[in-house]
Protein backbone atom coordinates (compact mmCIF):
# COMPACT_ATOMS: atom_id res chain seq x y z
CA UNK A 1 0.00 0.00 0.00
CA UNK A 2 1.43 3.61 -0.73
CA UNK A 3 0.22 7.23 0.81
CA UNK A 4 1.05 9.45 -1.49
CA UNK A 5 1.96 12.96 -0.66
CA UNK A 6 3.43 15.78 -2.50
CA UNK A 7 6.90 14.96 -2.53
CA UNK A 8 7.18 11.56 -0.47
CA UNK A 9 5.54 8.34 -0.20
CA UNK A 10 5.39 5.98 2.49
CA UNK A 11 5.39 2.17 1.55
CA UNK A 12 3.49 -0.04 3.10
CA UNK A 13 4.43 -3.63 2.76
CA UNK A 14 2.15 -6.59 2.53
CA UNK A 15 2.35 -9.17 4.92
CA UNK A 16 4.86 -11.33 3.64
CA UNK A 17 7.02 -8.73 2.30
CA UNK A 18 11.13 -8.58 3.76
CA UNK A 19 12.23 -6.20 1.65
CA UNK A 20 11.33 -3.07 -1.08
CA UNK A 21 13.23 -2.40 -4.49
CA UNK A 22 13.47 0.15 -6.87
CA UNK A 23 15.52 2.78 -8.66
CA UNK A 24 16.12 4.42 -5.06
CA UNK A 25 17.97 1.62 -4.11
CA UNK A 26 19.36 -0.46 -6.93
CA UNK A 27 16.65 -2.05 -7.72
CA UNK A 28 18.54 -5.77 -6.81
CA UNK A 29 21.85 -5.03 -5.81
CA UNK A 30 20.88 -3.26 -2.27
CA UNK A 31 17.13 -4.16 -1.26
CA UNK A 32 15.88 -2.40 1.67
CA UNK A 33 15.10 -4.78 4.83
CA UNK A 34 11.77 -3.59 5.69
CA UNK A 35 9.74 -4.56 8.63
CA UNK A 36 6.57 -1.82 8.69
CA UNK A 37 6.32 1.26 6.75
CA UNK A 38 8.43 3.42 5.20
CA UNK A 39 8.79 7.01 3.66
CA UNK A 40 10.92 8.35 0.97
CA UNK A 41 11.00 11.80 -0.47
CA UNK A 42 11.47 12.27 -4.22
CA UNK A 43 12.46 14.75 -6.91
CA UNK A 44 8.52 16.84 -7.32
CA UNK A 45 6.36 15.40 -9.87
CA UNK A 46 8.65 11.48 -9.85
CA UNK A 47 7.69 8.50 -11.58
CA UNK A 48 8.78 5.36 -9.49
CA UNK A 49 9.12 2.11 -10.32
CA UNK A 50 9.36 -0.52 -7.24
CA UNK A 51 8.47 -3.87 -6.11
CA UNK A 52 8.76 -6.10 -2.59
CA UNK A 53 10.60 -8.89 -2.36
CA UNK A 54 9.64 -11.59 0.68
CA UNK A 55 11.90 -13.01 3.03
CA UNK A 56 13.44 -15.79 0.47
CA UNK A 57 14.10 -12.62 -1.47
CA UNK A 58 11.15 -13.96 -4.07
CA UNK A 59 9.46 -10.75 -5.51
CA UNK A 60 6.06 -9.80 -4.27
CA UNK A 61 3.90 -7.29 -6.59
CA UNK A 62 1.85 -4.99 -4.63
CA UNK A 63 -1.32 -5.96 -4.06
CA UNK A 64 -2.75 -2.75 -3.41
CA UNK A 65 -1.48 -0.99 -6.18
CA UNK A 66 -2.92 -1.61 -9.97
CA UNK A 67 -0.78 0.75 -12.04
CA UNK A 68 1.92 -1.64 -14.05
CA UNK A 69 4.29 0.65 -15.88
CA UNK A 70 3.66 1.12 -19.50
CA UNK A 71 6.97 -0.97 -20.44
CA UNK A 72 7.80 -3.25 -17.06
CA UNK A 73 11.02 -4.62 -16.82
CA UNK A 74 9.37 -7.58 -14.89
CA UNK A 75 5.45 -8.21 -14.42
CA UNK A 76 5.35 -7.54 -10.82
CA UNK A 77 6.71 -4.14 -11.01
CA UNK A 78 4.73 -1.64 -9.89
CA UNK A 79 4.77 2.21 -10.47
CA UNK A 80 2.99 5.39 -8.99
CA UNK A 81 3.53 9.30 -10.41
CA UNK A 82 4.10 12.24 -8.09
CA UNK A 83 1.58 15.06 -8.14
CA UNK A 84 2.96 17.83 -10.85
CA UNK A 85 4.62 15.33 -12.54
CA UNK A 86 5.44 16.68 -16.72
CA UNK A 87 5.63 13.68 -18.51
CA UNK A 88 4.10 13.73 -22.00
CA UNK A 89 3.57 11.10 -24.41
CA UNK A 90 5.97 11.69 -27.40
CA UNK A 91 4.72 13.32 -30.58
CA UNK A 92 3.62 10.92 -33.18
CA UNK A 93 2.60 11.50 -37.01
CA UNK A 94 -0.89 12.09 -37.93
CA UNK A 95 -0.13 9.58 -41.42
CA UNK A 96 2.87 7.26 -41.46
CA UNK A 97 4.33 7.58 -44.76
CA UNK A 98 8.26 6.33 -44.28
CA UNK A 99 8.91 2.71 -44.41
CA UNK A 100 9.87 0.10 -41.93
CA UNK A 101 11.97 -3.59 -42.52
CA UNK A 102 12.96 -5.65 -40.68
CA UNK A 103 16.28 -8.09 -41.46
CA UNK A 104 18.70 -10.85 -40.40
CA UNK A 105 21.96 -11.05 -41.80
CA UNK A 106 24.95 -13.71 -41.26
CA UNK A 107 27.57 -12.22 -39.32
CA UNK A 108 31.23 -13.20 -39.93
CA UNK A 109 32.15 -11.43 -37.33
CA UNK A 110 30.18 -13.25 -34.87
CA UNK A 111 29.62 -16.49 -36.62
CA UNK A 112 25.40 -16.11 -36.05
CA UNK A 113 22.79 -14.66 -37.09
CA UNK A 114 21.57 -10.82 -36.29
CA UNK A 115 18.64 -8.98 -36.41
CA UNK A 116 17.97 -5.30 -36.87
CA UNK A 117 14.57 -3.11 -38.08
CA UNK A 118 15.17 0.07 -40.70
CA UNK A 119 13.24 2.62 -40.45
CA UNK A 120 13.52 4.73 -43.81
CA UNK A 121 11.87 8.39 -43.78
CA UNK A 122 9.59 9.59 -46.33
CA UNK A 123 12.58 11.43 -48.37
CA UNK A 124 15.92 9.99 -48.72
CA UNK A 125 17.73 10.54 -45.19
CA UNK A 126 20.86 12.83 -44.81
CA UNK A 127 21.61 10.97 -41.27
CA UNK A 128 21.79 7.68 -40.48
CA UNK A 129 21.06 6.93 -36.63
CA UNK A 130 22.17 3.54 -35.12
CA UNK A 131 20.47 2.52 -32.04
CA UNK A 132 21.29 -0.31 -29.61
CA UNK A 133 18.43 -2.84 -28.03
CA UNK A 134 16.83 -1.56 -31.29
CA UNK A 135 13.69 -4.48 -30.58
CA UNK A 136 12.94 -2.26 -27.41
CA UNK A 137 13.18 0.98 -28.85
CA UNK A 138 11.01 -0.74 -31.93
CA UNK A 139 8.15 -2.31 -30.31
CA UNK A 140 8.48 -0.24 -26.96
CA UNK A 141 8.71 3.11 -27.44
CA UNK A 142 8.34 3.36 -31.54
CA UNK A 143 11.23 5.08 -31.54
CA UNK A 144 10.72 5.02 -35.30
CA UNK A 145 7.08 7.27 -34.96
CA UNK A 146 8.18 9.61 -32.71
CA UNK A 147 11.21 10.40 -35.67
CA UNK A 148 8.85 10.18 -38.41
CA UNK A 149 6.44 13.44 -36.54
CA UNK A 150 9.21 15.44 -35.88
CA UNK A 151 9.69 15.34 -39.90
CA UNK A 152 6.22 15.51 -40.27
CA UNK A 153 6.61 18.38 -38.46
CA UNK A 154 9.79 19.66 -40.62
CA UNK A 155 11.80 20.55 -36.82
CA UNK A 156 14.67 17.64 -38.07
CA UNK A 157 16.37 16.40 -40.80
CA UNK A 158 15.67 13.36 -42.53
CA UNK A 159 17.07 10.71 -40.11
CA UNK A 160 17.25 7.13 -40.49
CA UNK A 161 16.90 4.79 -37.88
CA UNK A 162 18.91 1.11 -37.80
CA UNK A 163 17.79 -0.78 -34.59
CA UNK A 164 20.18 -3.41 -33.93
CA UNK A 165 19.07 -6.25 -31.76
CA UNK A 166 21.89 -7.82 -29.29
CA UNK A 167 22.48 -11.54 -28.67
CA UNK A 168 24.47 -10.84 -25.32
CA UNK A 169 24.11 -7.22 -24.61
CA UNK A 170 26.22 -7.57 -21.90
CA UNK A 171 29.50 -9.21 -23.86
CA UNK A 172 28.77 -6.70 -26.36
CA UNK A 173 27.98 -3.45 -25.22
CA UNK A 174 31.32 -3.62 -22.55
CA UNK A 175 33.87 -2.03 -25.14
CA UNK A 176 33.71 -4.94 -27.57
CA UNK A 177 35.70 -4.52 -29.82
CA UNK A 178 33.95 -7.41 -32.09
CA UNK A 179 30.87 -5.33 -31.88
CA UNK A 180 33.07 -2.51 -33.31
CA UNK A 181 34.29 -4.57 -36.06
CA UNK A 182 30.67 -6.32 -37.23
CA UNK A 183 29.31 -2.31 -36.79
CA UNK A 184 31.74 -0.91 -39.14
CA UNK A 185 32.91 -3.54 -41.68
CA UNK A 186 29.24 -5.26 -41.66
CA UNK A 187 26.03 -3.35 -40.73
CA UNK A 188 27.21 0.04 -42.21
CA UNK A 189 28.22 -1.25 -45.29
CA UNK A 190 25.31 -3.46 -45.35
CA UNK A 191 23.02 -0.28 -44.81
CA UNK A 192 24.71 1.65 -47.37
CA UNK A 193 24.20 -0.97 -50.21
CA UNK A 194 20.83 -1.49 -49.40
CA UNK A 195 19.69 1.84 -48.77
CA UNK A 196 22.05 4.62 -49.88
CA UNK A 197 24.74 6.96 -47.88
CA UNK A 198 24.06 9.20 -45.70
CA UNK A 199 25.70 12.61 -45.20
CA UNK A 200 26.03 12.28 -41.03
CA UNK A 201 25.82 8.57 -39.07
CA UNK A 202 24.85 8.75 -35.22
CA UNK A 203 24.71 6.03 -32.48
CA UNK A 204 22.23 5.95 -29.95
CA UNK A 205 21.58 3.76 -26.95
CA UNK A 206 20.26 3.13 -23.01
CA UNK A 207 22.36 1.97 -20.44
CA UNK A 208 24.88 0.02 -21.40
CA UNK A 209 24.03 0.56 -24.81
CA UNK A 210 24.35 4.10 -24.06
CA UNK A 211 27.92 3.20 -22.79
CA UNK A 212 28.86 1.71 -26.06
CA UNK A 213 27.62 4.38 -28.16
CA UNK A 214 29.54 6.81 -26.63
CA UNK A 215 32.58 4.74 -26.47
CA UNK A 216 32.32 4.06 -30.31
CA UNK A 217 32.23 7.54 -31.00
CA UNK A 218 34.84 8.47 -29.03
CA UNK A 219 36.66 6.32 -30.76
CA UNK A 220 35.26 6.63 -34.53
CA UNK A 221 34.46 10.44 -34.57
CA UNK A 222 35.29 10.32 -37.98
CA UNK A 223 32.33 7.81 -38.97
CA UNK A 224 29.81 8.72 -35.64
CA UNK A 225 29.53 12.75 -35.49
CA UNK A 226 26.12 12.34 -33.40
CA UNK A 227 25.93 10.30 -30.04
CA UNK A 228 23.09 9.91 -27.46
CA UNK A 229 23.29 8.20 -23.77
CA UNK A 230 19.54 7.61 -21.77
CA UNK A 231 21.35 6.38 -18.49
CA UNK A 232 24.52 5.55 -19.68
CA UNK A 233 26.34 3.06 -17.72
CA UNK A 234 29.65 4.90 -16.97
CA UNK A 235 30.35 2.64 -14.00
CA UNK A 236 32.53 0.19 -16.59
CA UNK A 237 35.95 -0.40 -17.04
CA UNK A 238 37.03 -2.98 -19.91
CA UNK A 239 38.75 -5.31 -17.18
CA UNK A 240 36.01 -4.94 -15.10
CA UNK A 241 32.13 -6.34 -15.19
CA UNK A 242 30.16 -5.16 -12.53
CA UNK A 243 28.04 -2.05 -13.72
CA UNK A 244 27.41 -1.21 -10.39
CA UNK A 245 30.82 -0.75 -8.72
CA UNK A 246 33.84 -0.50 -11.61
CA UNK A 247 35.41 2.78 -11.75
CA UNK A 248 34.13 5.43 -14.11
CA UNK A 249 36.36 4.34 -16.75
CA UNK A 250 35.34 6.26 -20.30
CA UNK A 251 34.80 9.08 -18.20
CA UNK A 252 38.30 9.42 -17.16
CA UNK A 253 39.93 8.18 -20.72
CA UNK A 254 37.73 11.17 -22.26
CA UNK A 255 38.61 13.97 -19.80
CA UNK A 256 43.05 12.65 -20.67
CA UNK A 257 42.43 12.98 -24.18
CA UNK A 258 42.07 15.64 -26.56
CA UNK A 259 38.32 16.37 -27.75
CA UNK A 260 37.07 14.99 -30.04
CA UNK A 261 34.40 16.60 -32.84
CA UNK A 262 31.16 15.18 -31.15
CA UNK A 263 28.01 16.55 -30.84
CA UNK A 264 26.21 14.41 -27.91
CA UNK A 265 23.06 14.24 -25.90
CA UNK A 266 23.09 12.82 -22.58
CA UNK A 267 20.15 12.47 -19.96
CA UNK A 268 19.55 10.23 -16.74
CA UNK A 269 17.05 9.93 -14.03
CA UNK A 270 17.60 11.60 -10.87
CA UNK A 271 16.49 8.33 -8.85
CA UNK A 272 19.12 5.99 -10.08
CA UNK A 273 22.26 4.89 -9.12
CA UNK A 274 23.79 6.21 -12.22
CA UNK A 275 22.84 10.03 -11.61
CA UNK A 276 25.56 10.57 -10.27
CA UNK A 277 27.80 9.27 -12.61
CA UNK A 278 26.17 10.56 -15.57
CA UNK A 279 26.65 14.21 -13.94
CA UNK A 280 30.01 13.50 -13.55
CA UNK A 281 30.60 12.56 -17.21
CA UNK A 282 28.18 16.01 -17.93
CA UNK A 283 30.92 17.99 -16.10
CA UNK A 284 33.69 16.43 -17.87
CA UNK A 285 32.12 17.11 -21.20
CA UNK A 286 31.89 20.95 -20.34
CA UNK A 287 35.22 20.95 -18.82
CA UNK A 288 36.70 20.06 -22.70
CA UNK A 289 34.22 21.96 -24.51
CA UNK A 290 32.48 18.92 -25.94
CA UNK A 291 28.89 20.11 -27.90
CA UNK A 292 26.60 18.42 -25.57
CA UNK A 293 22.78 18.77 -24.03
CA UNK A 294 22.67 17.21 -20.62
CA UNK A 295 19.19 16.54 -19.53
CA UNK A 296 17.68 14.59 -16.18
CA UNK A 297 14.42 13.95 -15.51
CA UNK A 298 12.24 12.90 -12.21
CA UNK A 299 12.38 8.96 -13.04
CA UNK A 300 14.72 6.08 -12.85
CA UNK A 301 16.05 3.34 -15.17
CA UNK A 302 13.32 2.43 -16.69
CA UNK A 303 11.29 2.83 -20.42
CA UNK A 304 9.22 5.46 -19.18
CA UNK A 305 11.42 7.62 -18.64
CA UNK A 306 14.36 7.02 -21.47
CA UNK A 307 10.35 7.75 -23.63
CA UNK A 308 10.62 11.25 -22.42
CA UNK A 309 14.21 12.13 -23.92
CA UNK A 310 13.30 10.63 -27.72
CA UNK A 311 11.96 14.02 -29.41
CA UNK A 312 14.19 16.02 -27.20
CA UNK A 313 17.54 13.93 -28.25
CA UNK A 314 16.25 13.89 -32.07
CA UNK A 315 15.92 17.44 -31.91
CA UNK A 316 19.51 18.14 -29.77
CA UNK A 317 21.06 16.26 -32.91
CA UNK A 318 19.33 16.69 -35.61
CA UNK A 319 17.45 20.00 -35.65
CA UNK A 320 16.81 21.33 -39.18
CA UNK A 321 18.26 24.98 -37.97
CA UNK A 322 21.37 23.61 -37.40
Amino acid sequence: MLQIYDRSVTFIPPGNAAYLMGDFTDWDEAPLPITGPITFEFPPGAYVEYAFLDANKQPIADPSNSQVPKNPWYAYHRAFTLPENRFVEPPRPHIFRGSLNEHVMASEVFGSQRRYYVYEPPVSPVATLYVQDGEAFYSKLRFHEVAEALIERNVIQQVRLVMIEPQDRKAEYWFNEGYEAFLLQELLPAIERSYGAATIQGLWGASLGGLVSIWLAWRNPQVFARVASQSGCFTASPGGGNPYHDPEWLTEQMRQTARRDLRLFVETGQIEWLLAPNRRFAAMLAEKGYLHSYQEWPGGHNWTTWEQGLAPGLLYLFSITE
